[in-house]
């Protein structure tokens, strides 16, 4: 019974397009999904701490006090993420900009001012990657208890 409703799924609850009035149903269970390659964007380190870092947690974290969403430029955004590379943090914008998570200003300056800020889309996943952002600050010594007392490196 379960294999029939999953090829029920798969012809009739996938689809990627919409019709005037009518929301695609997804599915990301299903090897065919599209919104797997949305989790698989949004499950990254590096996306997780963009839109952290554009949605003012790095500054609050810092200042104790919630900043807000703020524009940033990308010399910015590279200090706050530390660790990142030039190549993998302009691919991570690049990205997020493709899918209307982030915009991007250019503003005709000597020299040209880039800068990048959330969405309301943006935003609105801001509100749960922020959280496992904040789980993962919160719950890290358990989690290094636990490696150690298996003998795993957390690689």
């Amino acid at each position: 019974m379960a294999t029939s409703t999953r090829r029920a799924r798969t012809t009739a609850g996938t689809t990627a397009g919409t019709t005037a009035g009518t929301t695609a149903q997804y599915d990301a269970f299903l090897a065919v999904c599209p919104s797997r390659q949305l989790l698989e964007r949004v499950s990254d380190k590096w996306v997780t701490l963009a839109l952290c870092a554009l949605a003012g947690d790095a500054a609050a974290q810092q200042d104790g006090d919630h900043a807000g969403p703020r524009p940033l430029r990308y010399s910015q955004l590279s200090r706050l993420l530390v660790g990142v590379s030039q190549k993998m943090l302009t691919q991570t914008l690049r990205s997020l900009e493709g899918d209307g998570l982030v915009t991007r200003t250019v503003t005709p300056t000597v020299p040209v001012t880039v800068t990048y800020e959330l969405t309301d889309l943006g935003l609105s996943l801001h509100q749960v990657v922020g959280h496992l952002r904040v789980w993962a600050q919160a719950n890290m010594d358990a989690v290094t208890a636990h490696r150690a007392s298996h003998g795993a490196t957390g690689s």
